[in-house]
This record gives structure tokens, C-alpha cells and sequence, in this order.
């Protein structure tokens, strides 16, 4: 399907609308002098790790242990990931660095 000048000029608009508003609202709903709700600030204590462990999940969902190559890849990779951020305490190290082994493990080494 093709889309006309009018209609990706209208297209990007909102997209761009859209996300500015949501980059401005934040400060406009709390303002720095503003003392931030209870709820609100529970929420940015407890939703970065529950995102985390959703991704995990789903990340995880269709490993199989029972056919070749037995999830190997992803213990190996989840132990780095582990072992690096313990070691660290850099978050982009530690993803970073089980991603790229993943990829390593299952491009080259369980083929």
C-alpha cells in the first residue's frame, strides 16, 4: 500500500506529537519544586526490576530443555550475564556482554 505525501507528513506529526509529549509530561505533571506522590515514586522504585524480569520470561519462554542443544546457550550466556554484573556492577557490560556471547554460542558454537 502506498501512502501519500499528505498522509506521512500527517503520520509523522502525531508519531512526533506523541513522543514529545510523553518525554514533556513527566515534567509538567511533577514539576521540581513539586513534592513527587508516594505512588508515583513506588512506582519508579519497582518497575525497572519487574520489567527486567518479564523480559527475562519472555525471553526464556520457548527454551527447550529436551531438544539439542538443551538450553545451553542461555544458561551459559544467564551465568555471564551473572558473573559480569556481580563482578561490575555495569548493567551495559553485563547485557552487553551475555548478548553478544548468546549470539557467539548459537551462531558458531551450537549450530
Amino acid at each position: 500500500m502506498n501512502y501519500t505525501t499528505t498522509q506521512l507528513i500527517l503520520f509523522f506529526s502525531l508519531v512526533s506529537l506523541a513522543t514529545i509529549l510523553t518525554r514533556v509530561l513527566p515534567f509538567i505533571l511533577f514539576p521540581e519544586k513539586k513534592k513527587i506522590p508516594k505512588f508515583v515514586q513506588y512506582l519508579a522504585d519497582v518497575l525497572p526490576f519487574t520489567i527486567i524480569g518479564m523480559l527475562v520470561v519472555y525471553c526464556l519462554k520457548d527454551v527447550s530443555f529436551v531438544q539439542m542443544p538443551h538450553a545451553f546457550p542461555e544458561i551459559i550466556s544467564i551465568a555471564v550475564i551473572i558473573a559480569l554484573h556481580l563482578w561490575k556492577s555495569n548493567t551495559l557490560l553485563s547485557i552487553g556482554g551475555g548478548a553478544l556471547l548468546y549470539m557467539f554460542l548459537v551462531q558458531c558454537v551450537f549450530i
